[in-house]
């Protein structure tokens, strides 16, 4: 259609007087006074329809959803990471959380936070971070007993690596703005993160016990 366009204005301009017969009902529309009202439709109407029609897809909807949303679903029996497969069902963190050991993954994992994680969980970990506004859902509040304290560590492993597009349908239609943090971390950094954020949230984790 451009082309075509582009080839009808170079015919036209090829020659004066078609040139000046092209834009003669251009010119008559934007000066003659019994035309006024198309000028009204034009540059008045049309735009007016244009960003009401832009307004309303760009419009979140209030409805509710068809079916009901998990806000906690089941996570798979197992996953991939970064070529790995991993066990989710009766896996525990691997990591020391005891000594010497268990202080520097918590050091490690605090470290991680805050290059990563407090941007929309905040600096008390409870969902309010700097981000979190623009969000919807919100980010999780980690100080909540109704979030990572009813769930295991490795259920927290699965979500943060997976993010969310790893989510099952049974999470949408809001599902996560969250990313695929494994695309940025070592399954090690995701273990050390989730060790400070029931540290940090005061909360302990589910057990499969």
């Amino acid at each position: 259609m451009g082309i075509t366009v582009l080839a009808v204005f170079l015919f036209y301009s090829s020659n004066s007087q078609a040139w000046l017969e092209l834009l003669r009902p251009l010119k008559d529309t934007l000066v003659r006074e019994e035309r006024r009202l198309i000028r009204i439709i034009i540059f008045v109407l049309f735009p007016i329809l244009v960003g009401f029609g832009a307004y309303r897809n760009v419009l979140p909807s209030l409805s509710p959803p068809a079916e009901l949303r998990v806000v906690h679903p089941s996570p798979p029996s197992s996953i991939d990471f970064r070529g790995k497969n991993i066990q989710i069902l009766g896996l525990k963190n691997p990591l020391s959380k005891e000594g010497p050991e268990g202080e520097k993954h918590l050091a490690k994992g605090e470290k991680i936070y805050f290059e990563n994680c407090f941007f929309c969980h905040g600096d008390n970990l409870d969902g309010k971070g700097h981000f979190a506004v623009g969000l919807n859902p919100p980010p999780a509040d980690f100080t909540d007993t109704g979030t990572i304290a009813q769930l295991q560590e490795s259920y927290v492993f699965w979500r943060i690596a997976k993010g969310g597009p790893g989510l099952p349908k049974e999470s949408a239609p809001w599902n996560s703005s969250m990313p695929a943090w494994e695309n940025r971390l070592t399954d090690e950094e995701v273990w050390q993160v989730t060790m400070y954020i029931y540290q940090g949230a005061g909360v302990k984790p589910r057990t499969w016990d």
